[in-house]
């Protein structure tokens, strides 16, 4: 896994402003809407969104800083982290490293525990769940001494991440999603033995992992954070009952929108004379373009409501609103008649305009 702040470009003492800015920059770069049909864009903006989902997040940010990759396996719960660091290096220094969890676990408690903690629910959550992205390797639902384990008639639920834009997740629509889980190893057919001995495939857990593809329906207007159950489709027993499938989403900043609620906020650049004389401007939504009409002697930062524009609500389908915040710009270019201009220009205000500007 590349590393995160390389990813952004930035220092590990980074603030969270200079990542948030970084990470801007870097998805502007790659975004899909600016390199349509390019694959290894598409790629590195997914790669700069993760990493910012990870370094803007403080607690997150702290638990990468610390544990690096084992964070992310252990989905950043600092006790697991600390638990599985522990088990790798007991395993590591201990004489039983090679069957750490027979008799006496190598913590000094009882085997398979350390701290309090159960190793077999660690490592079933570690490696017996689906684990986030899209196309990310899961692991292996077997029963490590824990609760939950192939021998579950019921078959086993698994948890996974799919990651979106806002663009897909406003508009939903079918997604595809890789899942390892488990199936009944065909070897054996689901019995774990080979004659007298345990199948050599399965290992006598008489279940594999498999990477399997599942289309996931997304509801439009789906936020970061959010989980949806596909029932049926977890990890199978060898009885040949599934669990279900949660999907829990994160959709990744927008370079140019933000979200808030259903209510989606861009800033909208207009030139010195649209903002003073009035205009009609093409305005991207993601319905497709429309036209605004600017109304004269607007000021920066007024915010104008397009109705109907924002986000559809993932579970009433009604909209939210798009509000446009007009951004004043100067000119680029430095000409004698441009100096001219700004200067009959200034003595058109007829009061300071930092007059009401007190600390």
């Amino acid at each position: 896994m590349a590393d995160y702040y390389e990813l952004l470009g930035v220092s590990r003492t980074a603030s969270t402003d200079e990542i948030k800015k970084a990470y801007r920059r870097v998805a502007r770069k790659y975004h899909p809407d600016v390199n349509p049909g390019d694959t290894s864009a598409e790629e590195k903006f997914k790669q700069a969104s993760a990493a910012f989902e990870v370094l803007g997040d403080p607690e997150k940010r702290r638990l990468y800083d610390e544990f690096g990759e084992d964070a992310a396996r252990m989905g950043f719960d600092p006790k697991k982290a600390e638990a599985y660091r522990a088990y790798q290096r007991a395993g590591a220094a201990g004489p039983r490293a090679g069957a750490p969890f027979e008799g006496a676990g190598p913590f000094g408690g009882a085997a398979g525990t350390a701290g309090g903690f159960d190793f077999g629910d660690i490592l079933n959550d570690l490696f017996g769940r689906a684990a986030g992205g899209r196309g990310n390797d899961g692991g292996f639902p077997f029963n490590f001494g824990g609760r939950a384990g192939a021998e579950a008639p019921e078959g086993l639920d698994l948890t996974t991440s799919l990651t979106l834009t806002l663009s897909e997740s406003l508009k939903g629509g079918e997604q595809p999603l890789e899942v390892r889980r488990a199936v009944p190893c065909t070897t054996c057919r689901g019995t774990g033995r080979a004659g007298r001995n345990a199948c050599a495939e399965c290992k006598g857990e008489r279940t594999v992992a498999r990477m399997q593809r599942v289309t996931v329906k997304v509801p439009p207007g789906i936020s970061t954070g959010k989980k949806i159950r596909l029932a049926g489709q977890g990890a199978q027993s060898p009885a040949g009952q599934r669990g279900d499938l949660y999907i829990e989403f994160t959709v990744t900043p927008h370079p140019l929108v933000e979200r808030d609620g259903d209510d989606l906020e861009m800033d909208l650049p207009v030139t010195v004379a649209e903002a003073m004389l009035g205009a009609e401007v093409s305005v991207p939504t993601f319905d497709g373009e429309v036209t605004v009409r600017i109304p004269p002697r607007s000021q920066g930062g007024r915010k104008m409501r397009l109705k109907g524009k924002g986000a559809p609500n993932w579970k009433s389908g009604t909209r939210g609103d798009l509000y446009l915040v007009l951004r004043v710009m100067v000119p680029d270019l430095d000409t004698p008649e441009l100096r001219a201009a700004a200067e009959r220009l200034g003595r058109g205000y007829g009061t300071g305009v930092r007059q009401d500007v007190r600390l």
